[in-house]
């Protein structure tokens, strides 16, 4: 089969979106949905291109969840490039690590490492470990892997900045097959307990895990009244509409006395035809045949 095209797999540009994106006004933002949909579209390809060139790695859903991340980094978050560890950021934990190929995109798609440095996904030696590591990289506030515990993070981070009267946020995306865990069901005691507004859960509720259908596995459903029945601020979107996005990070944010959690439906492998609703590609590399596929895919859309 022939070698990959340098062409083909280039990381796209993300400043003229992302750059334009983070200088505008949190309320022009608002009207900039084109440049949102264009930089999350980036964000997919990027990704790809970094699961293909290390051979391994998780796009499905990495995939579902980038429409998400978009908005929550470019609009909701107050985050500073420039300074990773800034005292005033709103903090990001990445419960579902193994999706870190789209972490890793929107990092550098904001400017905290050169967008070449995701061609070294998963290599030895590299920053991008096939799970984060905050001991190499100082924009990623936890390392992470195991499932289950990212919440339990959240609510430490979220008690300490009440216990400062600080204003930061604190936000956590968790898989849906991750919430068969009895420790994320403790830590949703623990937010709704201490009152933590600060909290934002996100879950991706694209429907499938690495062995089938959620529901099949064990189910979850009715997730939206276990939560309310936990005393959570509950609200259901979906997960690839930008602007209905940006509504419910800002119902989020302005919700008080309770956590809100942001159920949000997917499609696993979003974007890519032979990817989506399939449970195959939660943890497959495609190829370079299937990747040049996947980007004219992308490029059409």
């Amino acid at each position: 089969m022939a070698v990959k095209e340098d062409k083909v797999f280039e990381i796209p540009d993300f400043k003229p979106f992302s750059g334009e994106i983070l200088s505008a006004p949190k309320g022009i933002r608002r009207k900039m949905i084109p440049r949102y949909e264009e930089l999350a579209r980036r964000i997919r390809k990027a990704l790809l291109i970094a699961i293909q060139g290390a051979g391994s790695g998780h796009p499905g859903g990495s995939l579902s969840s980038a429409d998400i991340l978009t908005v929550l980094f470019f609009y909701e978050m107050k985050i500073n490039p420039a300074n990773a560890c800034s005292p005033d950021r709103d903090y990001f934990i990445l419960s579902k690590g193994h999706t870190c190929p789209l972490l890793y995109s929107v990092h550098a798609a904001a400017g905290y490492f050169p967008p070449g440095d995701l061609l070294t996904l998963r290599k030895f030696g590299s920053l991008l470990q096939g799970h984060p590591d905050w001991k190499k990289l100082e924009c990623c506030e936890i390392s992470c892997g195991s499932l289950g515990q990212g919440l339990s993070i959240a609510n430490g981070i979220a008690m300490a900045m009440k216990m400062d009267e600080k204003p930061n946020r604190v936000y956590c995306l968790m898989g849906d097959g991750e919430l068969q865990e009895g420790q994320v069901w403790e830590a949703v005691m623990t937010s709704a307990h201490y009152k933590l507004d600060n909290v934002c859960a996100i879950v991706d509720y694209n429907n499938l895990q690495i062995d089938g259908f959620v529901e099949d596995v064990m189910g979850i459903a009715p997730l939206d009244d276990k939560f309310r029945a936990f005393s959570w601020n509950v609200i259901k979107v979906n997960g690839h509409d930008i602007e209905a996005l940006m509504d419910a990070f800002e119902s989020a944010r302005s919700f008080r006395g309770k956590p809100t959690v942001l159920i949000c439906s997917t499609v696993k492998g979003k974007g890519v035809s032979f990817m989506e609703n399939k449970a195959d590609w939660h943890g497959k590399a495609p190829d370079a045949e299937q990747l040049a596929l996947a980007l004219r895919e992308l490029d059409a859309q």
